[in-house]
């Protein structure tokens, strides 16, 4: 794919990898910087309206009213976040969002959630290299407290992820996964 013809950001949405000497890999920083400015006002804030109305600003989407944010979150560029009605995200979640991460309707996210929708190859000599997954989350999910959601991973529809799971690979629908690596604990 030539890198000039299609930006950085959207290469990485695309799935390709991006290696640190990319001539465009400056953008993901400077874009970063300028998505923490808008994160240190909206998680300043104790009104859900502003609260909302900078998340959709970072996210560059339209936030449900039915969309509850506690404060803090983190994010890193946000722009490829999608989120979708009556979703409750809880206090101290982290969105690594280059991959992409979409959660649909009815999503519960507990405290000390992590998306992390990006990360690096394990060989050494390629280790500073960007490695995107889209992430997606179903509707009616819930990702328990303190969760990590891995690249490329699907959370199914009604599935819950108990708490501290490492999750690497995709959720069937109606099912509760739990443990590092997370595995099967029952259907529902």
């Amino acid at each position: 794919m030539n890198a000039k013809a299609t930006g950085v950001f959207e290469r990485l949405q695309n799935g390709e990898t991006i290696s640190p000497n990319d001539p465009q890999a400056h953008q993901l920083r400077e874009a970063s910087y300028v998505t923490k400015k808008l994160l240190v006002q909206m998680n300043n804030s104790t009104d859900q309206v502003e609260i909302r109305r900078l998340l959709s600003e970072i996210t560059d989407s339209q936030i449900d009213e039915g969309v509850a944010v506690f404060t803090p979150l983190y994010i890193n560029y946000g722009k490829h976040i999608r989120i979708g009605k009556n979703v409750f995200i809880n206090f101290d979640c982290t969105f690594l969002d280059l991959g992409g991460i979409t959660i649909e309707d009815n999503v519960l996210i507990a405290p000390k959630v992590s998306l992390l929708s990006e990360g690096h190859p394990i060989s050494p000599e390629n280790r500073q290299s960007l490695v995107p997954g889209h992430i997606h989350i179903k509707k009616n999910a819930w990702i328990g407290a303190s969760a990590t959601i891995l690249p490329g991973v699907t959370i199914g529809e009604n599935a819950v992820v108990a708490a501290g799971a490492v999750v690497s690979k995709d959720v069937p629908d109606n099912t509760v996964v739990g443990g590092i690596p997370a595995k099967i604990i029952k259907s529902i």
